[in-house]
Order: structure tokens, then C-alpha cells, then sequence
């Protein structure tokens, strides 16, 4: 005889399991981007400053 559904569990399951792998991925990303930040001795790269003067 098979078991009685229980939808609102289950879901919950999916739903737990899904932030966890969200999670992991945020966590990953985020010793990537502190790993990178060490190699380039924390400084930000360099962009060109916008000035809105033209030159001829």
C-alpha cells in the first residue's frame, strides 16, 4: 500500500534544498572574488576618468 502524500513537506524539502545550493554558490563566488582581490593586492583596476569636456 503506498504512503500518504504529504505535499506542504515535501515542498518545504525543495524549497530547503534550494536555498542551501543557492547558498553554496553565493559562498563559492564569494571566496572567488576575496581570492581574487588578494592576488591584485586589493586595489581596484584602474578605469578612465569620465570627464564630460570634449577636446578638439
Amino acid at each position: 500500500m503506498a504512503r500518504k502524500p504529504n505535499y506542504p513537506f515535501e515542498r518545504m524539502e525543495r524549497e530547503r534544498l534550494k536555498a542551501a545550493k543557492v547558498a553554496e554558490k553565493a559562498r563559492v563566488k564569494a571566496e572567488q572574488r576575496e581570492r581574487a582581490r588578494a592576488e591584485t593586492g586589493g586595489a581596484q583596476p584602474a578605469e578612465p576618468a569620465d570627464d564630460d569636456t570634449e577636446q578638439d
